[in-house]
């Protein structure tokens, strides 16, 4: 589990790798991550935006933009938290991901870039 503050809202991010999905002779490897997103800000936020940057260990690298996250833009006020799961695919049993979200000060309208840290995916069996 990885976690990173910025701009006073709280992002930790835990992985499950999921090998009924996945594929690894054929070089399908599924990983899925959970989001936790805490606001430890004194101001409501909204999360307009995601930049994902998603690395595997063959050198491939991809970027995923678009509004939202799993089809929301919820609105998270002061000490409230806000969870999602999503997935990732590699073609390798080995990568990582690391991006930000675009999100607004509902008082004040201020776009904020909030860092998503950087968090490994690995194949257990990798592990051994």
């Amino acid at each position: 589990m990885v976690q990173q503050v910025t701009e006073g809202v709280s992002i930790t991010v835990e992985t499950f790798y999921q090998p009924a999905q996945s594929n690894p002779l054929a070089s399908e490897y599924l990983f899925a991550y959970r989001i936790t997103i805490e606001n430890l800000s004194t101001m409501p936020v909204k999360l307009l935006r995601r930049h994902w940057n998603i690395i595997d260990s063959n050198g491939a690298v991809r970027e995923v933009e678009g509004e939202g996250v799993v089809g929301q833009q919820p609105i998270i006020q002061p000490g409230d938290s806000y969870q999602y799961v999503s997935a990732a695919n590699l073609r390798s049993d080995m990568g990582k991901m690391y991006g930000s979200y675009q999100m607004e000060n509902m008082y004040n309208k201020k776009l904020l870039k909030v860092s998503i840290p950087e968090f490994q995916l690995i194949a257990p069996f990798k592990l051994n």
